[in-house]
């Protein structure tokens, strides 16, 4: 569902009238396999080369016992078909449509995907370098390869838009990390978060969400004015409900943070701390959805109003 928030964006900013319904489906439906697909390889590496760290999670039991079932060499053999079916399908797409900028944006998002995680870049372990990368994967490159779909015309508005995502997406990404905090250092993983430390990780993401909604929603108010369609910004009132909400959370995480960094390791604030990080994937489809249903109104509103 993420995934399909990323390529409904890039549908909205860049797809305009004229556009033929079978040239439009055939373009959609190419962009979200390839997008889906090389999140699918970015989600398996990670499970691959994180085995040994995940086996002290009690919560990825499942997620263990699943690579240790299908096994790795078998996992490793699914990747590199895969990654030949999305290079195939991305070639494809670029030659039919001339869109040779597709090719080196797809090759950049699946390389920070499987370096995010893989030795011996490993850039989740890069301090500062790992929240860029995360940015690039989860938002950047999807985005902006829905977006080269159908054009190569900047706005400033998309560009206002496009810089809320990402900002949005690493703040509500930053409980995932939370979560992972007390593993990550206990195997040595100087992660982003790691270095950060527990409260100021969380007081970031409160910043970066709060900032990349304001962006996001200024972006749709100022299309929609532009275009005569100012009515159409009583929808945006969706961003505050949405994001208040996980904004409440964050803060929730920030205070038992605070708390746990005074608490000579409190063994169970730190369970507190876990548990309610690991409600994020709510809070992450909350925010993204949301700004999925309003994508949609921005692309209705350039081919119906």
């Amino acid at each position: 569902m993420p995934n399909l928030g990323s390529l409904i964006m890039g549908l909205a900013w860049g797809a305009h009238p004229p556009l033929g319904l079978i040239d439009g489906l055939i373009l959609i439906v190419l962009s979200f396999l390839i997008i889906n697909l090389s999140s699918a390889i970015g989600a398996q590496a990670n499970s691959l080369y994180d085995y040994e760290l995940d086996l002290k999670d009690e919560r990825k039991k499942d997620l263990v016992q699943a690579l240790e079932s299908f096994g790795q060499r078998k996992l490793k053999f699914v990747l590199i078909i895969e990654f030949s079916l999305a290079l195939i399908l991305v070639s494809i797409f670029a030659i039919i449509y001339q869109k040779w900028m597709l090719i080196p944006l797809w090759i950049a998002g699946i390389s920070l995907g499987v370096v995010y995680s893989a030795p011996p870049l490993r850039l989740k372990a890069r301090s500062w370098i790992a929240p860029i990368s995360l940015m690039i994967v989860l938002a950047v490159c999807p985005v902006l390869f829905a977006f080269y779909t159908f054009t190569f015309e900047l706005s400033l508005f998309f560009i206002l838009a496009f810089s809320g995502l990402a900002l949005t997406v690493y703040g509500v990404i930053i409980p995932t990390e939370l979560r992972d905090y007390f593993g990550d250092k206990a195997m040595g993983i100087q992660t982003f978060t790691v270095r950060l430390g527990l409260s100021r990780s969380a007081l970031l993401g409160i910043i970066l969400l709060s900032i990349g909604s304001l962006f996001t929603g200024t972006a749709l108010f100022l299309e929609w004015s532009v275009d005569q369609q100012v009515w159409l910004s009583v929808f945006l009132l969706g961003i505050p409900v949405s994001v208040l909400f996980v904004l409440n959370k964050l803060w929730h995480l920030y205070s038992l943070s605070k708390s746990y960094e005074t608490s000579h390791d409190s063994a169970e604030l730190r369970e507190r701390i876990v548990d309610l990080a690991s409600d994020n994937p709510k809070w992450i489809m909350m925010v993204t959805q949301t700004y999925s249903i309003l994508s949609v109104l921005l692309l209705a509103s350039k081919f119906l109003f």
